[in-house]
This record gives structure tokens, sequence and C-alpha cells, in this order.
């Protein structure tokens, strides 16, 4: 047998609902599609609704981290220096004259007659030798010099005696001549006697020694019964005394090359010392070496300062102030916004860009002048420069940074001002 299939039923129309079982006409085609449409567009609607918060906030998210992320770093610009200003360098200080005493006869110290700290007079007698050897020698020459003296007068009488004898034919001619030259012998031989004891006499004067110009004594090396050579040092003699011409004093600076243009003579110099705070003596540069020194690069400068009250004295150390003209506009920095990379000496500005803000600029500068707490820049920045101060060891060139006000309220890491104002006074709520 065959299976016959069943019919579908036969759907009645329904004439109470317009022929439809369910009373609703069926949806077209172009109508379902409008609807579909409609539909993807109110998700795609919803969606974007969704979504641009979302990447909205992600945006803000990461420019909160960057911002962040920036260093903080407070700016200054530099101050320009003075058309004259004051260099303060290390002095030394000597006597205008200084000179050691040394014997020119040898001997034994017989007496002294003026100590340290002693002031005396130029031709003063400062000490006494006894050199008993040299006045024997003096004793000998002179006796010396009355044989030649006899023998040249015995030398003198034969010549004359032979010429009259001459004239008379009484003489042979060669025996005259012979006596006349031995009269100029004899008289050559008494000069030499004379300056033997004028020479011995010299020496015997130096026994005394005496003060060379007016001066204090500032030393004395020997004492009673010293053995004396003559000669300095380098020939084996001693110094006996030392003494120094202090009305006025010579003090030696070394000036960097930098400055040496402005110490000529006849700028004005002021000396401090610590022993006398709050004083100071003036005085003025007087000559310059007029050469650089090519191990240190600097010009030895002598000042000379009045001293008549003896305030000063040799070999102390101090400090002079020069009140020098500038010839060219410098400006000056604290020595912490300086970086000391491996190219040179840098420093941080901050330059502004119109699409990322603040950016550091690593700038290359020359100094002059360095006291330890400023340094004066010579070339490389301009006086509207903003420089970073305490700049990071990290920072990089073109790195963004964030500017800030150095101290806000205590608060560090505020924006400065001009940062409020460019964002209209909204804080980071009002950013969105």
């Amino acid at each position: 047998m065959t299976e016959q299939k069943a019919s579908p039923p036969i759907r009645q129309p329904n004439h109470e609902n317009h022929g439809y079982e369910d009373g609703r006409p069926p949806i077209s085609g172009r109508k379902a599609i409008l609807i579909l449409i409609g539909v993807v567009i109110v998700a795609a609607i919803l969606a974007v609704i969704g979504i641009i918060p979302r990447l909205r906030a992600e945006k803000t998210l990461k420019t909160r981290t960057g911002d962040l992320a920036l260093a903080d770093v407070t700016v200054a610009k530099p101050t320009v220096g003075e058309p004259s200003q004051e260099i303060v360098l290390p002095g030394n200080m000597f006597a205008y004259v200084d000179s050691p005493i040394y014997a020119r006869t040898d001997g034994y110290l017989e007496k002294w007659y003026f100590d340290i700290g002693a002031r005396v007079k130029k031709g003063d007698l400062l000490a006494t030798i006894a050199s008993p050897e040299v006045d024997q020698q003096l004793a000998q020459a002179r006796a010396d010099l009355s044989t030649a003296e006899a023998t040249a007068g015995y030398a003198k009488q034969q010549a004359q005696r032979y010429t009259d004898l001459l004239a008379s034919n009484a003489v042979a001619k060669q025996d005259t001549e012979n006596f006349i030259s031995q009269q100029a012998s004899t008289n050559t031989q008494v000069k030499s006697a004379q300056a033997n004891v004028q020479r011995l006499e010299e020496l015997t004067g130096f026994e005394k020694v005496y003060a060379p110009f007016d001066g204090i004594v500032t030393a004395r090396d020997v004492d009673l019964g010293t053995l004396i050579n003559a000669g300095a040092g380098t020939s084996g003699g001693r110094e006996m005394f030392h003494i120094d011409d202090e009305h006025i004093m010579r003090v030696y600076v070394n000036v960097p090359q930098v400055d040496s243009p402005s110490c000529t003579p006849g700028t004005i110099a002021d000396l401090t010392l610590q022993e006398y705070p709050g004083r100071r003596f003036h005085g003025k540069v007087v000559r310059t070496a007029r050469a650089i020194d090519p191990a240190s690069r600097t010009l030895l400068v002598e000042v000379d300062v009045p001293n008549g009250d003896g305030s000063l004295v040799p070999g102390a150390y101090t400090e002079v102030h020069f009140q020098v003209k500038v010839f060219r506009q410098t400006l000056i920095l604290p020595v912490s916004t300086l970086l000391f990379r491996q190219e040179g000496l840098r420093v941080v500005t901050v330059v502004q860009d119109d699409k990322n803000g603040d950016i550091a600029k690593l700038v290359p500068i020359v100094i002059g002048q360095d006291d330890g707490r400023v340094v004066q820049v010579i070339s490389g920045l301009q006086p509207t420069d903003e420089v970073v101060q305490n700049p990071p060891d990290s920072v990089i060139d073109g790195e963004r940074v964030r500017v800030v006000a150095p101290n806000n309220g205590g608060v560090p890491g505020t924006p400065r001002p001009e940062e409020n104002q460019s964002q209209g006074g909204q804080g980071p709520e009002g950013s969105e």
C-alpha cells in the first residue's frame, strides 16, 4: 500500500477580519527593508553613543598620563650684568723693596745692632765682622806698596842721573835707556801695589754692614761668633739680615684671560683682609706683565697700595676687588643651572611649540667669571631666554616639559599662571 500524504488544510477566509485570520495584512518586502534599516540605524546610534564617551575617556586618560609623565621644571630669565662690575681675585702681598743682606768679607760676627722688627735708616750700622786675615793682608799689601815706591824712587833717580850724563857723553846711550825703562817698570809696580791696597781696604770696609735703604728688619739669621762667608747663598754664604721697605705694598694678582682687557694701569683696586673686617685698603693697578701665562691662562697684574700706618705686612694673603668696565653684555646665571655633558657645558632653555607645548632645548654656552655661586655667561644666551633652574640630568634636547611656578602656596608642581589662563581657568574636570 502506498501511503498518501495529508494535504494542508484550506484556510478559510474570515469575513469579519477582512478575509485574514489574524486581522492584519501581510508585510510587504519594501516595508520590511525599511524597518530593518531603521533598526540598524538605531543600533548604530546606540553604539556610537556608547563608544564616543569611551573614546573620549581613553583620550583624556592618555592625555593625563602623558602630562603626568612630563618633567616639572621651573624657569627664570638670566640677569643682565652691570656695565661696570667688581671682580674679586686672590692676591699675594710683597714689600715695595725686599732685600736680603749678605757679607762681602769672611770672618766672625763681632756684634749686631738691630733685631727683627726694628726700623732702620739708610746707612745705619747693622753689624760688624771680625776678619783678622783680611787685616793682615792689608798690612802686607801696604808694606809691598812701600817697597815698590822705594824701588820706583831709586829707579827714577838713576834714570835722571844717566839722562844728565848722556848730555855730556859721559855714559852710554844704551845704559841710559835701560834705566829709563826700569823707571817705567817700577812705576807700574807701584800702581799695582796701590790697587791691591785699595782692594783690601774696601774688603776691610765690608767688615761693617750698613742698611742700604730705609726699612724694617724682618729677619736676622746670625748671632755673635757666627762664621761669616762672603757671597750669596749659591757660593756658600748665608743671609745675615732681611730688610723690607713697606711704605708701599706690591700686590700681585693673576687675572683670568677673559678679564685681562679690563685690568689696565690706573684701574681702581681695593684690598680686603680677614684680620681687618669691614676695612678696605685703596690702591690701583700700576703695571701688568702684558703677556698671558700659557700654563694658567692668566695675566700677572701689580697693584700698589699705600701703607702709611704699617697695617699691611709682606707675605699676607688678600682679596683684591677690581672695579672694571664691561665692554660686552653679560648674563648672570646661578651655577645650579649648568649641565656638564660630554660635548661641553650646556644650559636648558624652554621654547614654545604650537603643537607640543613647552620643549626643552639644550644650549651650549661660554662662561667667564665663576665665583662658585653664580657664573658670567659671555655667549650662547639671550636676555629673554627662559632657563631651567636645577635641570634633571636625564633631560634631552627636544623633550616635552611642564613649566611650573617655583612655589605656589607651598604646592610643588603647580602650573605657572600663564598655563592656567590659557586653559580658561578650568581644572582637569573642566577639560572634558
